[in-house]
């Protein structure tokens, strides 16, 4: 009878963390466990106007080659994006227009990015490929993160403002 008991009250509080889940989801409320931004609670929020240089965003990255082989080497989390990805929690450093040059960092319009310092090898050694650099087209977003273990633009260059969710606002965040 005692084990019946445990059972029913671990189905009981495995169906209400389901909920509180699928509620939160709806409400557009996502955890963040990635060093791209700080660690914690986020909302999604609706764009009423464009997103600027400055923004923090949820943003779905295109089903390409090149993010399967990222998702494939570790660097994404699986989620309900195009191809089963997660979407991406960036800051926006520079829109339709705007010149993106890659050295040893990025500048942007001649401009040193702070904390954009390129690697060649990720953590395990594996080669990495940095974006080129150029022009951000019209329609893309250029992103980045102040992580240096981040996979942002720097590597995968613009991506297209068509995954673009919504600005991601901090509910109950920390940065260990």
């Amino acid at each position: 009878m005692r084990h019946w008991r445990i059972v029913g009250v671990l189905g009981i509080a495995a169906a209400g963390a389901t909920t509180l889940a699928m509620i939160g989801w709806i409400g557009g409320y996502r955890l963040n466990l990635t060093s791209s931004a700080a660690i914690g609670l986020w909302r999604i929020e609706p764009t009423e106007h464009s997103v600027a240089v400055g923004d923090t965003v949820f943003i779905c990255p295109p089903a390409t080659y090149m993010f399967m082989q990222a998702f494939g080497r570790g660097y994404l989390r699986s989620g309900l994006c195009p191809g089963g990805l997660a979407p991406l929690l960036k800051t926006i450093v520079a829109v339709a227009g705007q010149r993106v040059w890659i050295g040893d960092d990025v500048s942007i319009d001649g401009r040193p990015l702070a904390a954009s310092r390129i690697h060649h090898r990720d953590g395990q050694g594996r080669v990495i490929v940095p974006f080129s650099g150029g022009t951000v087209p019209p329609g893309y977003l250029f992103l980045h993160s102040s992580s240096e273990s981040s996979y942002d633009s720097r590597y995968f260059g613009p991506i297209p403002a068509t995954g673009l969710l919504g600005r991601a606002r901090p509910v109950f965040t920390f940065r260990p």
